[in-house]
């Protein structure tokens, strides 16, 4: 019973995930397919000015991507830093108010952020924008005209790292509680500080888990509709510009949200349309999550077995004559040379060498 409930649960995600695919391809054909320069409800409304579905949108796809890699570029190493302080230099009482208080940010639901970023966060950044733009105005990302209000992908993009903090900071902390100990001490043995050891032994451990923590939250801010839709002004094409308002790249999700209410039959399956697409960029990112945690270390490089003459050893750099030097590193290199057998000294070959 056990083994049929387990297998038609997997069965039943599998066709869940099939069935939301298929209704979204059947939904999106339509729109996808029509020609948008003479249809009539496709050249007016939120659709208009665009020549075909790819054209409307290839801008969307570009501010999701855009606006969560900001935020990831800020939150996953703020995440990261509290997860290896609550685990590894936080006192314990404090560390267990910590992880209670970050875990509590998930149940934080979405228009509470967004309000947050309208009341806070927005007139907070305007200073910061003014001084971007006078001095670094002539980079492209800092270019344009500032803004007055403060509705930019800045304040959106800083919004969703807050978001995405609890699940990158409460992944990072199981992974790095679950380093083995002995691999710990034995760094803090060998003199390592606490950083060489976190360093050396806790970061190679989890990086597998890193990497899951940190998709995951790209995730998360992917598929982010709220918060982006009250704090950006947004509009529907590709930009880099951080500080202004009104040519901010609008997100697939919010524009979802914001223009499905008053969108016709037509329209309405070119929004479905763009779902799709975000539908396929989270297949994308979690497939390359776990091509990424399942894949071999990079860098390393197979021995060769090609037999070649063999490399002078100790023995030719010792002076002609010295008999008791050429004994004592004869000596070693056997010892050396049964250590790194397959099978290794037996425990009589190693009291042996002991004692002699």
């Amino acid at each position: 019973m056990f083994r049929f409930l387990s297998t038609g649960s997997a069965v039943l995600i599998m066709i869940i995930l099939a069935g939301v695919a298929l209704f979204l391809i059947i939904s999106a054909i339509p729109a996808i397919t029509a020609d948008w320069g003479t249809n009539d409800q496709l050249n007016t409304g939120p659709t208009a000015a665009f020549p075909n579905f790819w054209a409307y949108v290839g801008p969307l796809i570009w501010g999701t991507l855009w606006s969560a890699a900001i935020a990831l570029l800020f939150g996953a190493p703020v995440g990261i830093g509290i997860a290896l302080f609550i685990s590894h230099y936080a006192p314990r009482r404090l560390a267990s108010i910590l992880g209670y208080l970050v875990d509590l940010l998930a149940a934080v639901p979405s228009i509470v952020f967004g309000l947050w970023g309208i009341i806070v966060i927005r007139p907070f950044l305007i200073p910061l924008s003014d001084w971007l733009g006078a001095n670094l105005g002539w980079i492209p990302i800092f270019g344009g005209p500032v803004t007055t209000t403060g509705s930019t992908i800045l304040a959106g993009a800083l919004v969703l790292a807050v978001m995405i903090l609890p699940i990158i900071t409460s992944i990072s902390r199981e992974i790095f509680l679950q380093t083995p100990r002995l691999h710990e001490e034995a760094a803090l043995a060998l003199g390592a500080t606490r950083w060489e050891m976190i360093r050396m032994a806790v970061f190679p451990y989890a990086k597998s888990g890193i990497v899951s923590a940190t998709l995951l939250g790209l995730g998360r801010a992917l598929g982010e509709t709220m918060a982006i839709a009250l704090i950006i002004s947004p509009a529907i094409l590709v930009s880099v510009k951080l500080i202004t308002e009104g040519q901010n790249s609008q997100t697939i999700a919010a524009n979802i949200a914001l223009n499905f209410p008053i969108a016709t039959t037509l329209q309405r399956d070119a929004l479905i349309g763009t779902g799709l697409m975000l539908f396929v960029i989270s297949l994308v990112v979690n497939s390359v999550a776990r091509i990424i945690v399942n894949g071999k270390p990079l860098g390393r490089k197979k021995k060769s077995k090609a037999k070649g003459p063999a490399a002078p050893g100790p023995l030719s750099r010792v002076p002609a004559g010295d008999f008791a030097s050429a004994t004592a590193l004869d000596v070693v290199s056997g010892s050396s040379r049964a250590g790194n057998d397959d099978n290794g000294p037996t425990p009589e070959e190693d009291i042996e060498g002991a004692r002699y």
